[in-house]
């Protein structure tokens, strides 16, 4: 399965992002093959609706799946729209982008049932 983790570097070392929409970068991992590549986020500096287009990104990507911390809800909606699960991993642990991939592989990522929060305006 293709993973699109937010991530606020540009290698699997990398610190997990628990933002979705304002995170610095998109690791797309192959959780089948490891084969991965990074993508810096291009709605990083939205003046506004930052959510929105980075789902409209990552779908771009070909992500199945997108593992981030939070979503505001017209990010949650697009995501949910193009068919991209989301997962949610622990925002509170410090953990690294390929820690986020071992923890999808063993099954202790849950996945949202809805917005987790009510979305942010502007920068």
């Amino acid at each position: 399965m293709k993973l699109a983790i937010s991530s606020s570097g540009t290698t699997l070392d990398s610190p997990f992002d628990a933002r979705f929409g304002r995170a610095a970068a998109f690791c797309l991992v192959d959780s089948e093959t490891g084969i991965w590549t990074t993508h810096a986020n291009p709605a990083l500096a939205a003046a506004g609706g930052a959510g929105v287009q980075a789902a409209q990104f990552v779908a771009t990507l070909g992500a199945q799946a997108v593992v981030s911390g939070a979503y505001g809800p017209k990010a949650y909606d697009t995501l949910s729209a193009a068919g991209i699960a989301r997962m949610l991993a622990p925002a509170n642990d410090a953990h690294s982008v390929a820690e986020v991939v071992a923890l999808f592989k063993a099954g202790q990522l849950t996945q949202a049932g809805a917005a987790s929060h009510n979305g942010h305006h502007g920068a």
